[in-house]
């Protein structure tokens, strides 16, 4: 069984390129005037270093300390400074209520069961400020379209019982739960991108 610890020591800095919509985010995020970001489940720095680059006040947060010390060295690289969390997203974050005036999650959120997911959402909900602003991706997959050998282990979330993420719980968004598990936000984009996963944008409504 793999976890993202074990992922990130075998395969090192494997995800180097940003998400295609981020040019767009970062043009939002200077027009919407967000200063402090968090990228929750950094990885191994991708989002990280290129929020840091455009001047924003970055924080990276992952569960895996491989991933967090190859973000460490990138940042180093380009001579950059960025405030790094070891914490697992499905637990309460390190951080005060109302903190971040925008959150980017690339990949991330839907690795556990749906009462976990929506803990998470709820953590977005705590630490973000009024009119915070959220950018979020998940996988359109068909649950009969996975790429591995699966087990189910509630509805909707299936676990692989090979390939590189064997383990690791995968929640099956639609359409209509992701804006289900977002009313709490105004949603002002929902699509699907090049790679076929669901983009949601939304900004809090409290």
């Amino acid at each position: 069984m793999a976890d993202w610890e074990t992922i990130f020591k075998q395969k090192g800095k494997f995800f180097y390129t940003p998400h295609e919509e981020m040019e767009k985010i970062v043009e939002l995020f200077r027009k919407e005037k967000v200063k402090r970001v968090l990228d929750l489940g950094c990885g191994s720095g991708r989002h990280t270093v290129l929020l840091a680059k455009e001047g924003f006040e970055v924080y990276g947060m992952d569960s895996s300390a491989s991933g967090l010390d190859q973000t460490r060295i990138w940042l180093k690289e380009e001579n950059l400074k960025v405030k790094l969390a070891k914490a697992d997203c499905y637990q309460k974050w390190p951080f005060v209520d109302n903190f971040f005036d925008a959150i980017i999650s690339i990949q991330v959120i839907h690795h556990a069961e749906f009462s976990k997911i929506k803990f998470c959402i709820a953590e977005m909900k705590r630490t973000l400020k009024r009119n915070g602003l959220v950018f979020i991706t998940v996988p359109k997959t068909k649950k009969n379209k996975f790429r591995s050998k699966v087990k189910m282990i509630e509805p909707r979330t299936l676990v692989p019982l090979d390939g590189e993420e064997i383990g690791v719980p995968h929640y099956i968004f639609s359409k209509d739960l992701l804006k289900k598990s977002f009313r709490s936000f105004q949603i002002m984009d929902l699509h699907i991108d090049s790679l076929m996963h669901y983009c949601l944008l939304g900004r809090l409504r409290k």
